[in-house]
């Protein structure tokens, strides 16, 4: 049986910054495409699915479903049924940050980092 700990993308740098470091990338060169792009949309929404995997961590459990109901937003965006502004997005970008910051760092100093 293979430990939580083993499965933790966190658990190296390297590992870490291909998981979390392309998908934040992406995101971050999509930014300049054209507001109705869906290119924009699609780009957003495989980087949220992307960081929804668990890998064990206790705040994985907070963070998947918030990517996904980002990455929902972002295609709703994409394909015009949330009107597509610049605004939307930014305010899409800040809620991404914010709320991962906040939902990867408040459940780990809370439970622990692994659920056993």
């Amino acid at each position: 049986m293979t430990s939580a700990r083993s499965r933790d993308f966190l658990s190296s740098w390297r590992i870490s910054a291909v998981a979390y470091g392309l998908p934040t990338a992406a995101i971050a060169i999509a930014g300049v495409l054209p507001i109705g792009d869906p290119t924009r949309a699609g780009v957003w929404s495989v980087a949220c699915l992307a960081n929804a995997r668990r890998c064990g961590r206790v705040h994985c459990y907070f963070t998947g479903p918030f990517f996904l109901v980002v990455a929902l937003v972002a295609a709703l965006l994409g394909v015009g049924l949330v009107p597509p502004s610049a605004s939307a997005w930014n305010v899409l970008g800040a809620v991404l940050v914010g709320g991962a910051t906040l939902l990867i760092v408040l459940p780990e100093r809370i439970v622990g980092k692994y659920r056993d």
